[in-house]
């Protein structure tokens, strides 16, 4: 557990951890964002819209749109985003929000629509609708590959 999971008001002052071994070097979190190599992933999404990727030298990253949210009857959300995800080896457990700060506490999601979600992932519980989630994969991803 981590500092942001026991205490989510101090996303305000710092951002979650990432996980070195499933985003590519050269990434920073920062409080509303991810960065890898100078490149912003939240401005990334205001040049090509989502779903979008960007590729790196050991894979990729990418940020989807949540489209809608659901509660599940044991407590979970299911959070669709408008990629298909079961496309590519997605770390799914490394999901994040992007484009703001929630400091709720986080909640077991299931990213959909995808083959295999993974119900142990969290997002914060206020996730919503127009949310940016953002995604490393282990392998490259083609953008047409995530179209419906």
């Amino acid at each position: 557990m981590t500092l942001t999971d026991l205490l989510p008001s101090l996303r305000r002052s710092i951002p979650d951890p990432l996980d070195p071994r499933r985003w590519p070097a050269r990434t920073t979190a920062t409080l509303d964002d991810v960065v890898i190599e100078g490149v912003s992933l939240d401005r990334l999404t205001g040049w090509c819209g989502t779903p979008c990727v960007h590729t790196c030298d050991a894979g990729a990253v990418i940020v989807a749109r949540v489209e809608a949210v659901e509660e599940r009857a044991d407590g979970a959300l299911d959070v669709w985003v408008d990629a298909e995800l079961h496309r590519c080896a997605a770390f799914l457990g490394e999901a994040r929000l992007i484009g703001r700060i929630s400091t709720r506490g986080d909640r077991r999601i299931a990213l959909r629509p995808s083959a295999d979600p993974v119900p142990d992932a969290t997002l914060p519980g206020d996730v919503r609708a127009g949310d940016l989630v953002v995604v490393p994969c282990a392998d490259a991803v083609r953008r047409r590959d995530l179209l419906r």
